[in-house]
This record gives structure tokens, C-alpha cells and sequence, in this order.
């Protein structure tokens, strides 16, 4: 079977490379769209919280919130501290610094690998900063929009933590202590520096291939708009939205198609996530929690749309 499979991964890697021989300038111009939007919309906003989220992680910043609170988000979601931690963490910087965070925190012996693959299911938030001012005012020219989008997202990632949160067998005390504490800030930060660097690198070559298979698929069949956009969807996130907010459909739909296609990441983001947990931590919860993602936040997006809006 791996044999059968190595020979399908060549034949297909070698069909691509005769095709992209063949669409040179098409190809260059998708390169430089993809690297532009890397440079300018995902580096501003994702480099910042990798560095902070791992210094925050090793310093165990769990410890240095109100008790209350961090006992109260523990017993809800049945996490141990650091767990409640990569949450918090998630909600904040968003996709892929969940992943990031849960690989580091499991080398370090923060959480399980049972907790590890729990928290796939929930922990997959976008940057508050994409969704707000790309998605919102950028692409879609409407900030409550991306309001509501991003309210959707949060909402459907709570739910899902609070209905499985039995599947994680809970512990108040985190799994192993962390000693990492007596380490200099400077090694630190500069550690932290070095793994941002190497995670945008990979997120950056990530985004170009996947835009790159999108772009080919949908200009030889000649795919109609609506074809186009599902593919993208599929495949890459970031010009599915584009694409998106060029189309003619009512603001209802728009929002709640933004919602959706944000909600599944697009296989650009899994193959992020995969590349991050490498082969320790199992990727299905991951897919499965996107897939049920998907389902409610496009409800609750509705829901939302129909409140604030009409």
C-alpha cells in the first residue's frame, strides 16, 4: 500500500511541475499575490503573538491570572491550568499559534497527549485583527460584519469545548511542572524569535502551494465564480475570502459563507497545524472539531446577522 502510494505522490508532484511549466506567467503572478499577502497581512499579525504566546507559555502564565477565573474556564471546558492557558492563548493570537502552543506545551510536559488532541477539537480561533480588519472592513467594506464573524467563531468554539468536554479525562493540577522558569528572558525571547521565524516560513510556503494547486485547478476546467470559490475554500482560506468579496451574493450570505470558510481554515491551515504536531499528537480531532465548527457558526452567524443587522 505505501508503495502504491509513494508512486501516486510522484506522478502527481511530477503532473504539477509539467503544468506549472507550462503556465509560467500565470504562475508568477499567483506566487507574488501569495507572498504579498503573506508579507503584509499574515506576518503583521502573527509574528507578534507566536513570540508572545511561547513566552507566555514558558513562563507559565497560567499561574499569574485571578484563580477564580482560570478555575472557573478548567472546570467548563475539564482542562488542567495549562490547557486553560492554550485556550485563552488560541482565543487571542488565533490559528495556527493553537496548534504551536499545544505541541509546545505537550514537549514541555504541561498536558497530556490525550488533553493535547482534546483541545484540537475547540481551540481553533483566527486572529481577532484578520477577521476584524481584513475580513470585515477590508474585504467585506462592513466592521459589524466582521464583528459578527468573528463572535460566530468564538461562540461555536465554546459550545463545542462545553459538549465534549466529558471526552477529557480532567485533572486540577497540570500534568507536569514547568521548569523552564529558571531560564534567562534573553534565551527566551530569542528562542521564541527563532521558532516564529521558522512557523511564518512554513505558514508562507504553505499558503504559495496551496494557492498555487487552487489557481491551476480552476483555470484549466475553467471553472465558473461559484465553483472557483469552493475551491479556494477548500484549499486556501485567505483568497477564497477575497474572491468572496468580489462576488455579487446578498451581505447574509456573505457573512455567514466568510464564516464558514474561516471556520474549516482551508487545507492550507491543516497541513500548518499537521506540520506543527508532527507525528505525536494525532490531527483527527483537529478535522472533526472544523467540520462541526463549520455547522455552527454558520447558525449562529445567521442568528447574529438577523439580530444586529434587519
Amino acid at each position: 500500500m505505501k508503495k502504491y502510494s509513494r508512486s501516486i505522490i510522484v506522478f502527481l508532484t511530477f503532473f504539477i511541475l509539467i503544468l506549472i511549466l507550462l503556465n509560467k506567467s500565470l504562475i508568477t503572478n499567483t506566487i507574488t499575490t501569495s507572498l504579498y499577502i503573506w508579507y503584509n497581512t499574515l506576518v503583521p499579525s502573527m509574528f507578534p503573538m507566536f513570540v508572545l504566546s511561547d513566552i507566555l507559555i514558558t513562563y507559565d502564565f497560567a499561574n499569574c491570572l485571578p484563580t477564580k477565573f482560570i478555575n472557573f474556564l478548567s472546570k467548563l471546558f475539564h482542562l488542567t491550568k495549562s490547557g486553560t492557558l492554550i485556550f485563552l492563548l488560541s482565543l487571542i493570537s488565533g490559528f495556527p499559534t493553537n496548534a504551536i502552543s499545544i505541541k509546545t506545551s505537550y514537549d514541555m510536559n504541561l498536558i497530556t497527549k490525550e488533553e493535547a488532541e482534546h483541545l484540537l477539537l475547540f481551540c481553533h480561533f483566527p486572529n481577532p485583527l484578520f477577521v476584524l480588519e481584513t475580513v470585515g472592513n477590508f474585504y467585506l467594506k462592513n466592521n459589524l460584519y466582521g464583528i459578527i464573524i468573528l463572535l460566530s467563531l468564538i461562540l461555536s468554539n465554546i459550545i463545542i469545548g462545553i459538549t465534549f468536554r466529558k471526552k477529557n479525562n480532567y485533572s486540577p493540577t497540570n500534568y507536569s511542572a514547568n521548569n523552564f522558569k529558571s531560564q534567562s528572558f534573553g534565551y527566551v525571547l530569542s528562542n521564541s524569535v527563532k521558532k516564529a521565524i521558522n512557523s511564518l516560513l512554513m505558514i508562507g510556503g504553505t499558503v504559495t502551494i496551496f494557492l498555487l494547486l487552487s489557481t491551476l485547478i480552476i483555470n484549466i476546467f475553467h471553472l465558473n465564480n461559484y465553483l472557483s470559490l469552493a475551491i479556494q475554500s477548500i484549499l486556501e482560506m485567505t483568497m477564497a475570502l477575497s474572491f468572496l468579496s468580489q462576488t455579487s451574493i446578498l451581505g447574509l450570505f456573505k457573512v455567514i459563507i466568510a464564516t464558514s470558510i474561516i471556520a474549516f481554515g482551508g487545507l492550507s491551515i491543516h497541513m500548518q497545524v499537521i506540520s506543527s504536531l508532527d507525528d505525536k499528537i494525532k490531527y483527527r480531532n483537529y478535522f472533526f472539531g472544523r467540520l462541526y465548527q463549520i455547522f455552527l457558526s454558520g447558525i449562529i452567524s445567521f442568528l447574529l446577522f438577523t439580530i444586529f443587522i434587519h
